[in-house]
């Protein structure tokens, strides 16, 4: 399938039966230029206890719904006016890397991402916001579904805390394009990561 992820390179190989695991000791904390992005972090009670067949994505064998987990943060640095979010294996297409996520001109008002937002449409996105053309091709969120026996991949969720009300991306813009750009003005940047094999 086109849009499948590829094998990741040099990592541990899992059991075919592995759920999603979500990683306690691999959630970072604001990775942030400045003392003002000191408390910004960000989190999902989703995936807390290991994500469900709910978050995988649909097709390829991997049995999911393709439903986005539900995301929130807190300590936005002053001077914030807009989030954007991306979501990166990084070990997909022998670490070429695969953007499953991106949205942009989230209100800094906001706090979260409702479980499900992701979905084509972006109907349940804050005001304003919008989704960005992942690596499936599609404005929209697509679950983990790395080949079997490809060993675990790693999924970077990034938060970024933007100085302008909205990045002002063109509307075939795509997630790279968005982290590119967001990389260049962020105030500050929250991370989180989770781990899953097949």
């Amino acid at each position: 399938m086109q849009s499948r992820p590829g094998k990741g390179a040099g990592a541990p190989a899992m059991p075919r039966r592995k759920a999603l695991a979500w990683a306690p000791a691999l959630l970072l904390a604001a990775a942030a230029p400045g003392a003002r992005a000191a408390g910004f972090r960000m989190w999902s009670p989703t995936l807390r206890h290991g994500v469900a067949a709910q978050q995988r994505y649909d097709g390829a064998g991997c049995g999911g719904s393709n439903v986005s987990p539900r995301i929130e943060w807190s300590g936005v640095p002053p001077g914030t006016r807009s989030l954007a979010l991306t979501v990166f294996d990084r070990d997909a297409r022998h670490g070429a890397g695969w953007w499953h996520w991106a949205v942009v001109d989230i209100p800094a008002s906001a706090r979260e991402l409702p479980l499900g937002a992701g979905a084509q449409g972006g109907a349940r996105l804050p005001p304003g916001a919008r989704q960005l053309r992942s690596s499936f091709g599609k404005p929209a969120y697509g679950g983990p579904c790395p080949p079997p026996g490809s060993g675990r991949h790693h999924y970077e969720f990034t938060l970024w805390a933007l100085p302008v009300a909205s990045l002002d991306l063109a509307p075939d813009a795509d997630a790279a394009q968005l982290a590119a750009r967001a990389a260049e003005q962020a105030l500050g940047v929250a991370r989180m990561q989770v781990l899953y094999g097949r």
